[in-house]
């Protein structure tokens, strides 16, 4: 049906229809890769859109680009004093982890008479990373709260493992396609590659920041397309020198998530609300890619929900529990990381690799790991929230507030910057009035955040429980407002005491 349509009408008609299923998804509880990936089904050749399309080289360039930007979008929301305690576990599950879960699973593949032990340990490493694009959207859109360092560490895990998963598929399809697989020369170029990826990632994170800060642009709606020419130039660089582009952008985007430069909230905002765009892009292009009558068929399936269960309840949980051994995590945050190994995307695409060499199983292997992923964001991606319930490792999710106005670093602001302060039921200064609070100069209120109303604050507002304070001012100042409010609570304390002790003096 679709065949005959102007493309401009078939892509907007796709976006919208997405924009409506990603808005749907919080209200049915699935998961909007999900849906995504259905839009892109239904207008491919097997569904009523009828369009064509049996490009695996194309759609994996599409994939490529488009996880470039979903990885820097993850960084840049990420702070790293939230993934400083975990780093070196986060390290070793990208790693020794994504391997280990290679391993196990190619041992009850080999054992189906589909698959030679080569192509077991391909498929394997396929799907042995959990997906930054699949784990990044169910955490935060389904405002899923953690206990402890559990988010970040998942987060950090599913943003830096996919490098490990790409070596591995390409050092499987070389030791396929080449009888002498030189194991050390690999070993030495993933070495290479990871550290190489590491140190770019850094570089260009520090010379975005100091370059935004100091090469200010005429024009501030030009902010956007130099975003993307950090993200862009990132990654072709560390490629070019053979370094993980993954990896770099990633770090790349934690390091400017981390700094200070004009325009950093827009810029912020711009590549959240892009990298969305390009989940949307890189979903619906692998739905064109599927045939869903080749995927759902009994031999597809039957070795799919094997491949499944032996991922979900062996493979995954082997590999966690062998990687925090010595970590501080009690069982039931194990098993929680067991159960959030969500696949999405990158199993996808890298199942695209055997296609591009003409492997001769490489379309059935494709269409089980499709339905490997569909099982996994549908079953995991699910029962996330209530998984973690169960464990007890749910806790209470600040959202974050829309406010009517924002603030952001420009040339003329300076140091400005504004902050967000709750005031829980306890707070000292519940009662008082705005007055009262005794700030410094150069830090002011600017709103106040009352259940679903915003105040512009007087000197005679008084403070409630719950309330949120907009806070704006010098970065150096910001902090003498914690010690003013400190200042107060013992004024209180003193004040109760001085009371107290006048109606013992009475005899009250």
């Amino acid at each position: 049906m679709l065949q005959t349509v102007n493309p401009f009408l078939v892509t907007g008609l796709l976006f919208f229809m997405s924009l409506v299923a990603g808005s749907l998804s919080e209200k049915i509880k699935v998961p909007a890769l999900i849906l995504f990936l259905g839009i892109g089904m239904l207008a491919g050749v097997d569904g009523p859109g009828g369009l064509s399309f049996d490009d695996a080289n194309a759609a994996n360039q599409v994939g490529t680009f488009a996880l470039a930007f979903i990885l820097f979008s993850g960084g840049f929301q990420t702070k790293w004093s939230d993934i400083k305690p975990i780093i070196t576990q986060g390290v070793v599950l990208s790693t020794l982890g994504v391997f280990l879960t290679a391993v196990v699973m190619a041992v009850p593949i080999a054992m189906l008479p589909q698959f030679t032990y080569k192509d077991a340990f391909l498929l394997g490493a396929i799907i042995s990373s959990t997906d930054a694009a699949a784990v990044f959207s169910i955490l935060r859109t389904q405002k899923i709260g953690l206990k402890g360092s559990l988010k970040p560490l998942l987060e950090f895990e599913s943003g830096s493992n996919d490098p490990m998963a790409v070596f591995l598929t390409i050092t499987a399809i070389t030791w396929l396609t080449t009888p002498d697989v030189p194991v050390d020369e690999l070993a030495i170029k993933f070495v290479v590659q990871m550290a190489a990826g590491g140190v770019m990632g850094l570089v260009m994170g520090r010379f975005s920041c100091w370059a935004i800060q100091r090469l200010h642009v005429a024009n501030e709606a030009l902010y956007p397309v130099w975003g993307i020419s950090i993200v862009m130039a990132t990654f072709g660089i560390t490629e070019t020198v053979q370094g993980n582009g993954y990896l770099a952008v990633y770090i790349c985007g934690i390091v400017m998530g981390g700094g200070d430069f004009l325009y950093k909230y827009s810029l912020q905002r711009f590549h959240e609300g892009f990298a969305w765009l390009m989940q949307i892009i890189m979903f619906l292009v692998l739905g064109l890619l599927v045939n869903p009558r080749e995927v759902v068929n009994v031999p597809v399936m039957s070795v799919g929900f094997l491949i499944s269960f032996c991922l979900m309840f062996i493979a995954r949980p082997v590999a966690v529990f062998a990687c925090t051994i010595f970590s501080r995590f009690n069982w039931r945050e194990k098993l929680f990381i067991s159960w959030t190994g969500l696949r999405g995307a990158v199993p996808i695409i890298l199942a695209t690799y055997p296609l591009t060499e003409g492997h001769p199983q490489a379309k059935y292997m494709f269409n089980v790991i499709f339905f490997v992923v569909l099982t996994s964001v549908m079953l995991q991606g699910k029962t996330l929230a209530q998984a973690a319930k169960l464990l007890r490792l749910d806790d209470f999710v600040r959202e974050a507030k829309t406010w009517t106005l924002n603030f952001d670093i420009t040339p003329t602001s300076g140091t400005d910057i504004t902050l967000e302060v709750d005031l829980p039921k306890n707070a000292a200064v519940i009662g008082h009035s705005v007055k009262d609070l005794r700030f410094p100069d150069g830090v002011t209120i600017l709103l106040i955040n009352r259940g679903e109303k915003y105040l512009i604050p007087k000197g005679g507002t008084v403070l409630e429980e719950n309330d949120t304070l907009l806070l704006f001012g010098d970065r150096a100042k910001l902090p003498d407002v914690e010690k003013n409010l400190a200042a107060l609570k013992e004024k209180d304390t003193k004040e109760k005491k001085e009371k107290k002790d006048k109606k013992e003096e009475k005899g009250e």
